[in-house]
């Protein structure tokens, strides 16, 4: 009997010290926009799993030179970070979850992205700049069992090229920031910089089902974000403001069309010449993330390449259309489970 004891004892202190050497990872409270405060981050893109809200975010980096260059050089992510959240006011930081590199073909620029679920499976739709055959700008598409990962690039190539999309003389920046709405037992993905381009896909989230089809939307320039809403559908994106972008949308009774601008939705954003939404329901409340260039994070101010991602209350009227977004300071309060 004494042995028997020793060894539950020895059992559970090897449990207690294997516990004990877990990595804690670090939080954060939200006290107003932006809201991430420790680094440099764009392009946020919600998702809402089993009560939890994940924010999937590109890591802006500054680097010697920055400041100095233009032509989308002045934009250096090589990472996507993950925060989750259940409250909206306590924030998770579980670092970089994927990369550019992790895909074969990646050589290691990083655009905006974003994650979906479905039947248990986590789709993560990435911009990559990829090497050769493509050199270009293109769509990839990640695979884990999990909101965190690891990822698999499963199909060993980009889902979208740049020889399966023309809007004249952009060329190479064509096939950026997708977005995927997964309704039912259809999805749709969207994207593109200077076209909006759309197609479906098949149940498999990794080929399309059908023609490329374009949507012609005013002023549009890039950052779709697909979102239902009632029975309406919604297409959210950068548009062209004042010579820097804002953010408009368009409603639809299906991802067929017509699609029925609105015009804007919430004005350009400080600091920063891009501005991109990410729309998401979580526990009664609509919220709209977008990014400024507001933060100053180790001497190097908020600039078009050092952007810092926000949050404010997205509200809808009763006729469907949205309700336009003031872009706060305070940001948004604690919500309860």
């Amino acid at each position: 009997m004494l042995m028997k004891q020793l060894l539950a004892w020895m059992a559970l202190l090897l449990l207690v010290g294997c516990h004990a050497r877990q990595p804690q990872l670090p939080t954060f409270s939200n006290t107003g926009n932006p809201l991430i405060k420790d680094k440099f981050t764009a392009d946020p893109a919600p998702l809402v799993y089993d009560g939890t809200l994940y924010l999937y975010v590109g890591h802006d980096e500054y680097y010697e030179g920055q400041d100095s260059a233009d032509g989308g050089r002045e934009f250096n992510i090589t990472e996507w970070l993950c925060y989750s959240t259940t409250d909206m006011q306590t924030w998770t930081d579980h670092g970089a979850v994927l990369r550019p590199t992790d895909f074969a073909w990646g050589v290691g620029e990083a655009w905006a992205a974003q994650m979906v679920e479905r039947d248990g499976k986590f789709y993560y739709y990435t911009t990559c700049m990829a090497g050769a055959p493509y050199n270009s700008r293109v769509v990839g598409v990640a695979v884990a069992d999990n909101p965190l990962g690891p990822f698999t690039d499963v199909l060993g190539r980009p889902l979208i090229t740049d020889n399966m999309t023309d809007n004249g003389p952009r060329g190479w920046w064509n096939d950026i920031d997708p977005t995927v709405l997964v309704d039912g037992d259809e999805a749709w993905l969207c994207w593109g910089n200077g076209t909006c381009f759309m197609a479906k896909l098949k149940p498999n989230m990794i080929e399309l089902d059908g023609e490329i089809r374009t949507i012609d939307l005013p002023r549009y320039v890039e950052g779709p974000w697909l979102h239902k809403h009632g029975g309406l559908y919604y297409l959210t994106y950068a548009s062209m403001g004042q010579g820097r972008e804002n953010i408009a949308y368009a409603t639809a009774p299906s991802m067929e069309g017509p699609w029925t601008p609105h015009g804007e939705l919430t004005g350009m954003a400080d600091n920063s010449f891009t501005i991109h939404p990410g729309i998401a329901e979580f526990k009664g409340k609509s919220y709209l993330f977008y990014h400024n260039a507001t933060l100053t994070l180790d001497g190097h101010p908020g600039a078009t390449g050092r952007r810092s991602v926000c949050v404010d209350e997205l509200h809808y009227n009763p006729d469907g259309t949205l309700q336009p977004v003031r872009q706060t300071k305070q940001g948004v309060a604690t919500v309860q489970p």
